[in-house]
């Protein structure tokens, strides 16, 4: 499962992972001022701090979470563009397989 989000509005993601991290009570001083910065920094660690993935597919019969990693990168996103693919990483070029398949879908 790929999930391709669009932020719109980086300051307000940044905004609310800062005040979900202020109103966790459990969190050491220390490990607060790392996450604070961190959000700050990157869009995509704010994300992280206000997406949980078990949350995402907990109730989904059949599906238990085995591994869930954050990336990020600034792209220009076209949906009409002939050369864009999820499926195939930037520098990787299509095999005839990958070809068979997207014919059929």
């Amino acid at each position: 499962m790929d999930l391709i989000l669009e932020v719109d509005d980086a300051d307000a993601v940044i905004g609310a992972a800062l005040e979900r991290i202020a109103a966790d009570e459990d969190m050491p001083g220390d490990e607060r001022d790392h996450a604070e910065s961190a959000v700050t920094e990157d869009t995509a660690e704010a994300l992280a701090y206000l997406v949980d993935p078990f949350d995402l597919v907990s109730e989904v019969p059949g599906v238990e979470l085995a591994q869930a990693s954050w990336s990020s990168e600034q792209i220009d996103y076209d949906p009409d563009s002939p050369d864009w693919d999820l499926d195939v990483e930037d520098g990787e070029e299509r095999d005839a397989d990958d070809e068979a398949e997207v014919d059929r879908a």
